[in-house]
């Protein structure tokens, strides 16, 4: 039974890696597989399906919400140029090409993940340091891991979102555990993207700046997740990188060529658009009066308990519960209306529909994406219904025993490397995760962690992304150069969180 159940994500892991099919195909494929060995093999009845498929219907509104509106964001900034200043004003700070790879490759590579995602830090970070004088390959390699330890709070909180939504906990549960792994997770990226940019003796010339970076990152990052603004952890982390970075690249300046002077007050408006969000997501979660009265519009439904022809009973529950106007995705979609009219008014958008082509661009972009996560939730949730998700666990329980907190990261890292991200692989894989924790006896909140970390690290070595990097960074056609060199630095970070996962067992 436990192959039978393994059937969806072997089909899954098949298509995209060896087959390379989308997220969208091979996840349509694991989700036909599932309701084929869930009806044939474990007893799922139609009442069992028709429930599993409207929670799945919930989970996904929940989940894509928070992705489109993510995306929505980006593109206001992206279409008034705003990135490009950003981009146009780290070069000033400094001349040294290891703390520009710091700065540029990992610190803004995370405050784009953290407002965008979606592989835009990659496309948007390897050209700029190929301009700046990088080689090809290190001008890919470099914002690929640099980002990857903000893809969990990154996106506004879109993968850890879903674990939430996948799972049935709740942020004061998950937040403290995932934020420390990534936190500290952060340390080695800065280290990976120093040896990146100039081997063993730039890790050695910048690891204070490294330290520095790191611990002020993952503590921000931290201090957001678990005070409840986890869906702008990644974005208050990197922001607090950047106003640290500045004095640091002053003491690594290097011989700083005369590039003109750096607009200040471009900068002040394109760092604007994205103030709005911070006072948004402030006073929607700490002013009560708000919270309550924005929170009282909820979409809701209760669903009876069923149960498989084999005896497996999945209780009744009341669902996933949907704040519409307090939601992460509603709060990105005032953001963004916001920000667009405070490019507008100071004329960044060029005359000529610019609000239909950053809809247009939108819709594009997270139109397949779509399609994969929908697929592969209504996978999970009826996976989890007809009591396979339950056989895998027991497997998993039985086969790894006391070695699993330190197999759980590289689950998570599988999900996203065989799905393209880790909103996916936690959709996937967390309530696996979550079961198999539970049969062994181990924190649940610690295993999602391990989960959730390994699944943001492994996310960056996933095909889609490395065609995405290669694409952009003058490296097509040589996407095997690219994932060799990755894997050897994701692997680290991996097995890192692997280490803080067995540690982590002891202490709990």
């Amino acid at each position: 039974m436990f192959l039978l159940a393994f059937t969806p994500i072997a089909i899954i892991l098949a298509l995209m890696v060896g087959l390379r099919w989308g997220a969208s195909r091979a996840g349509a494929a694991g989700y036909l597989s599932a309701l084929v060995v869930a009806v044939a093999f474990f007893g799922a009845g139609p009442d069992l399906l028709a429930v599993a498929h409207t929670k799945a219907l919930l989970l996904t509104i929940d989940v894509l919400f928070v992705i489109w509106m993510a995306f929505l964001l980006f593109r206001v900034a992206d279409e008034s140029g705003a990135i490009k200043v950003f981009a146009q004003a780290l070069p000033h700070l400094t001349a040294d090409k290891g703390m520009q790879a710091l700065i540029i490759g990992w610190v803004f590579a995370s405050f784009i993940q953290g407002v965008g995602g979606f592989g835009v830090p990659i496309a948007v970070i390897a050209p700029i340091m190929g301009g700046i004088g990088f080689a090809p390959l290190s001008a890919v390699v470099i914002p690929s891991i640099g980002h990857s330890w903000a893809v969990t709070f990154g996106s506004l909180g879109s993968s850890f979102n879903a674990m939430m939504a996948a799972t049935g906990l709740d942020w004061p549960v998950l937040a403290s555990p995932s934020a420390l792994f990534l936190g500290i997770a952060g340390v080695g990226v800065g280290l990976m993207v120093a040896h990146a940019a100039g081997g063993w003796s730039a890790m050695r010339r910048l690891i204070v700046p490294v330290l520095v970076l790191g611990l002020v990152m993952g503590t921000a990052q931290y201090l957001a997740a678990t005070s409840g603004l986890w869906n702008i952890g990644a974005f208050l982390g990197s922001l607090a990188g950047l106003l640290v970075a500045y004095p640091l690249a002053r003491r690594y300046r290097g011989k700083v060529e005369d590039n003109g002077e750096l607009d200040l007050r471009s900068l002040g408006i394109a760092i604007s658009g994205y103030a709005v969000l911070i006072a948004i997501t402030l006073g929607i979660q700490l002013i009560p009066g708000v919270r309550n009265t924005l929170g009282g519009v909820k979409l809701s439904l209760n669903f009876p308990a069923v149960e498989t022809t084999l005896g497996y009973t999945t209780a009744a529950d009341s669902g996933r519960d949907i704040p519409i106007f307090r939601h992460a995705g509603a709060i990105l979609l005032y953001s963004s209306v916001l920000a667009y009219l405070i490019y507008k008014r100071a004329g960044w958008y060029a005359e000529g529909g610019a609000a239909k082509r950053i809809v247009s661009g939108t819709v594009r972009r997270v139109m397949s994406s779509s399609v994969g996560i929908a697929s592969m939730v209504a996978m999970a949730v009826v996976m989890q219904h007809a009591g396979m998700t339950e056989t895998l666990a027991r497997g998993l329980a039985e086969g790894v025993g006391a070695a699993f907190p330190a197999v759980s990261p590289w689950i998570g890292a599988l999900g996203a490397f065989m799905t393209g991200s880790n909103t996916n692989s936690n959709v996937v894989f967390a309530a696996l995760q979550q079961r198999t924790a539970e049969l062994l006896g181990y924190s649940v909140a610690l295993i999602l962690a391990a989960q959730t970390s390994g699944g943001a690290l492994g996310s960056v070595i996933a095909p889609t992304k490395i065609v995405v990097g290669a694409s952009t960074g003058g490296m097509a056609g040589r996407e095997g150069e690219v994932m060799r060199k990755m894997l050897v630095y994701t692997g680290l970070l991996i097995l890192l969180v692997s280490v803080l996962s067995i540690f982590g067992t002891f202490l709990i």
